[in-house]
Formats: structure tokens, sequence, C-alpha cells
């Protein structure tokens, strides 16, 4: 009887760990991916940069296959993009991107806000205000070079935007809200020095706040457009400027490396036939 019993045991337990391993593969999986698509997002792996498999995991100290499916998923989202022969890269960026990129995020998170104003509930009103109250007391500056963002304050900004729309009803809007804000981000993480122009972003977001409390619409609407075409606007500035100085930078290149033409010596006199 007791030799069943074990049986039984020894038998349940493995069918638990046959059972546990295949979740344990995909939470490593998940890790990888939320820490490749962190990398991504705050451009420490650069647009258009060749994603090695093997050195990823190498960092990461993971397996080739869970970088591989992590990699896949991000290509969907796309941040990532695959191609035939190449492998993968981080997804380019670009100023005409950039544009239409803006205007489509507008469109979306206005339709989110509005719609949260409309039936957002007192919860959705609680958890507005804190996710404000968080970002309004984090040092936007990194500790460590006062001209970056801090990732703590792009945390929190980030959920600072969810919330004003999490008010919405629809599940397939705010799906596209948050595909549009990571897209979003990852051209003010990489272009966007803090302290290159003043502006009073706290501001704005206490007055997005304010009209979304007062349930506002117009009003919320009118000044996260504004908020959001300024931010773009700033970025394709910068992006000029960029583009500007490596234009002039590769003239100058080529310039340097044109060959020199030797001077003729002049003639002696009476050497003239």
């Amino acid at each position: 009887m007791r030799r069943k019993t074990s049986h039984n045991a020894t038998l349940g337990l493995a069918q638990s760990v046959a059972t546990a391993l295949p979740l344990s593969a995909s939470s490593l999986t998940a890790e990888v991916y939320e820490r490749l698509r962190r990398d991504l997002l705050a451009c420490r792996l650069a647009p258009g940069q060749r994603l090695n498999i093997a050195e990823l995991a190498g960092t990461i100290s993971v397996s080739l296959g869970a970088v591989r499916e992590a990699l896949s998923r991000l290509t969907s989202e796309g941040l990532v993009v695959l191609e035939p022969q190449k492998g993968f890269t981080a997804a380019p960026i670009s100023a005409a991107d950039l544009a239409d990129l803006t205007q489509v995020r507008i469109r979306i998170e206005c339709q989110c806000l509005r719609r949260s104003i409309e039936v957002g509930s007192l919860a959705w009103e609680t958890t507005l205000v804190a996710a404000h109250h968080r970002l309004a007391r984090t040092p936007a500056s990194s500790p460590g070079d006062p001209s970056r963002m801090a990732d703590e304050w792009a945390l929190y900004h980030a959920e600072f935007h969810e919330a004003l729309a999490a008010g919405c009803d629809s599940p397939w809007s705010l799906k596209l809200r948050r595909t549009l804000f990571a897209h979003s981000e990852r051209y003010r993480r990489l272009s966007l020095p803090l302290g290159r122009k003043p502006r009073r972003v706290d501001q704005e977001h206490a007055a997005l706040v304010a009209a979304a409390l007062a349930r506002d619409a117009d009003s919320a609407e009118r000044l996260l457009t504004a908020h959001l075409q300024t931010t773009a606007a700033a970025l394709l500035k910068l992006e000029a400027i960029v583009q500007d100085r490596s234009e002039a930078s590769s003239a100058a290149t080529q310039t340097s490396k044109q060959p020199r033409r030797r001077a003729k010596p002049p003639r002696r006199a009476g050497s003239a036939r």
C-alpha cells in the first residue's frame, strides 16, 4: 500500500514538473522580450542596428531560442524588422515617419481621452490623479547626465498618458494607442535632450488633468493636441539640425579625400624654345 502511494506521489510530482517546464520557458521568453523592448524604446539598441541573436543571448545569458522568439514578437509590433538573408534589425526612424506617426497618434489619443471623459468612473479619476502625482514628484533629469531624461520619469510619463486614456471602453482603440505611444517614445528618447529649449511640461500635464477631471472634452482635446504637436515639432527641428550637420560632415570628409593637385613649378628664364 505504501509502495503504491509512493508511486502515485512520484508520478504526480513528475507531472507537475512537466507542466511547470513550459511555463518556465514562457516566463523566460517574456522576460527577454521585456528587456529587449525596454532597450529598443530607450534606443540603447539604436534604430537600424543589426541585432545579432548570439550576441544578445550571450549578453542576457539566455538561450538562442528565447532571443529569437522575443525578436519575432517585437517584429509583430514593428519595433524590429526581419529581412531575408540579413536577419533582425532595430526598426529605422525618419522625419517623414515621425510626422505621420504624430498625426495618427493625435487622432487616437484624443479619441481615447474623449471617451474616458464621457464614461470614465471615479476609479479612473483616482488613477489619473495618482499617475500625475507620481510624475510631478519625479525628477525628469537623469542623475548621471542632466541633459537626458531619467528612465524612472519616462516610465511614469508613459503611465500618465496611459491613465488619461484608461477610461476609454474600446479595447482596440487602447491597443492602437499603446502601439503608437511606444513608437513615439523611441523618437523622444533618442533625439530630445532636456533643457534644449525651456518648456513647462509639468504645467501642460497639470492642465490636461484639470480639463479631464472637469469633464471638459473640448479643452482636453485641444491641450493634448498642442502637447503632442509641440513635442513632435521639437523632434523634427532637431532631426533637421542633425541631418544638416551629418551632410556637412560628409561633405567635409569627401573634400578631404580628394587628391590635391600639385602646383606646377615656374619655368626658368630662357628655358622656352
